[in-house]
C-alpha cells in the first residue's frame, strides 16, 4: 500500500507520540530539541500537526529532580482524566551524573488539555533505583498495565536498559512486581549500545504486539517486537515471543536512518492502522546523537499478514521540505 500522508509530519519532534481522542482531535506530543518543557498541539488531521499552535503544559524544575533532560512524553486517556509520562533527569550539580533518569506523570482533569491545569502525580516507583525511561500503559481486561525500559546490570551488565512490564494500581503508582520481557542480546539490539526501549503497544487480531527500539540512537535504531494473545497472562514472561529480526530499520534506499521510538494510532477514517516514530535523512552526526535536533516525527500505514501479525515495512522518502 502506497503511503497516504506526506513525511514528514513535524519536524525536530523525536520520540512522537499521537492520540486520537472521542472528540477527533489527535494530540501531538514529543521531545523538545532542548529537552526543557512537555508541549501538545492538537489537529483534526495527522498532516496538519505541523503547523497547529503548541501549547506548553508543563515546564522542567529549576533544581533537584526534573530539572534536566525531560525525555519522550506520552499522552494517555485513562478514566475521563488526561495523564503524561515522561523521563527526567536530576541536577547534574547535585549528582554528577547526566543520564540518572526517572519516570513521573502528570495529570489533568479538565476537558481540553493543551489549557487545563496539569498537577504532578511524582515518580513511578518501580522497586529499584536505577536508570528507567520510556513509560507507557495500556488496559487489557479490566486491568491497567505499565510498560518501560529501566537498567539492571544484575540482569544484563552491558545493557543500558531492558524492558519491563507491571501492573498497576492507579496511573501513577504499581501493583505488581516488575517482571522482564525482554534484554538486548541479539546483535541488532547491541549495536554500539546494548539497549531495548521506547516500548509502544498495538492491539489486533486477538494478539498485543509490544514494540521497542534498540541499538544506538544512530542509523543503527531500529525497531523490534514482542507478541502475546490478548487473553495469556502477561505477567509472565512465557506468554511472550520475540522476533529474532528487527520489524522496522533504517532505509539506506530512501535516506531515512535510525527509524525507532514509536507509538500508534490510526487514521483519520478510523479504517487504517498507523505507525509514528522518528527518524534522521541524513547520516553525517557531529558528536552525540542525542544532541542532533533532526529526528522528524513520521507516519506510515501498517499493513497486516495473512497470520496477523503487522508488516511495517520500510520508512517511506520525504515528501514534505521545512527549513530547519
Amino acid at each position: 500500500m502506497e503511503n497516504i500522508y506526506r513525511n514528514p509530519i513535524v519536524i525536530q519532534r523525536a520520540d512522537p507520540c499521537i492520540y486520537k481522542h472521542t472528540d477527533g482531535y489527535y494530540y501531538f506530543t514529543g521531545s523538545v530539541p532542548e529537552f526543557d518543557l512537555i508541549e501538545l498541539r492538537r489537529a483534526r488531521k495527522i498532516e496538519e500537526l505541523q503547523d497547529a499552535e503548541t501549547f506548553v503544559v508543563w515546564r522542567k524544575h529549576e533544581e533537584g529532580e526534573m530539572s534536566q533532560l525531560i525525555w519522550a512524553p506520552e499522552i494517555h486517556y485513562i478514566n475521563n482524566k488526561w495523564y503524561i509520562y515522561f523521563a527526567a533527569a536530576p541536577d547534574r550539580v547535585v549528582t554528577g551524573i547526566t543520564f540518572n533518569h526517572k519516570m513521573y506523570v502528570i495529570e489533568c482533569e479538565d476537558k481540553n488539555p493543551l489549557i487545563g491545569k496539569w498537577v504532578e502525580k511524582g515518580r513511578v516507583e518501580t522497586g529499584w533505583d536505577s536508570f528507567a525511561l520510556d513509560a507507557t500503559i495500556f488496559e487489557q481486561n479490566g486491568k491497567l498495565y505499565y510498560v518501560w525500559a529501566q537498567e539492571d546490570v544484575n540482569i544484563e551488565p552491558n545493557s543500558h536498559s531492558n524492558i519491563y512490564i507491571a501492573e498497576m494500581e492507579n496511573p501513577w503508582t504499581l501493583k505488581s512486581k516488575a517482571v522482564l520481557l525482554s534484554k538486548p542480546e541479539l546483535d541488532w539490539e547491541t549495536k554500539l549500545y546494548w539497549v531495548n526501549e521506547g516500548p509502544a503497544i498495538l492491539k489486533k487480531n486477538g494478539k498485543i504486539f509490544l514494540t521497542y527500539s534498540a541499538s544506538a540512537t544512530d542509523e543503527n535504531y531500529c525497531i523490534g517486537m514482542l507478541s502475546a494473545d490478548e487473553n495469556s497472562d502477561l505477567l509472565n514472561p512465557k506468554s511472550w515471543r520475540k522476533s529474532s529480526k528487527p520489524v522496522f530499520k533504517t532505509s539506506y534506499e530512501n535516506k531515512q536512518y535510525g527509524p525507532g521510538h514509536n507509538s500508534f494510532t490510526v487514521s483519520e477514517d478510523g479504517k487504517l492502522d498507523l505507525l509514528v516514530y522518528h527518524c534522521r535523512n541524513y547520516l553525517e552526526l557531529k558528536g552525540d546523537p542525542l544532541s542532533d535536533p533532526n529526528r522528524h516525527a513520521r507516519v506510515e500505514v501498517i499493513e497486516w499478514n495473512e497470520d496477523g501479525t503487522p508488516s511495517f515495512g520500510v520508512p517511506s522518502k520525504d515528501i514534505k521540505e521545512f527549513k530547519v
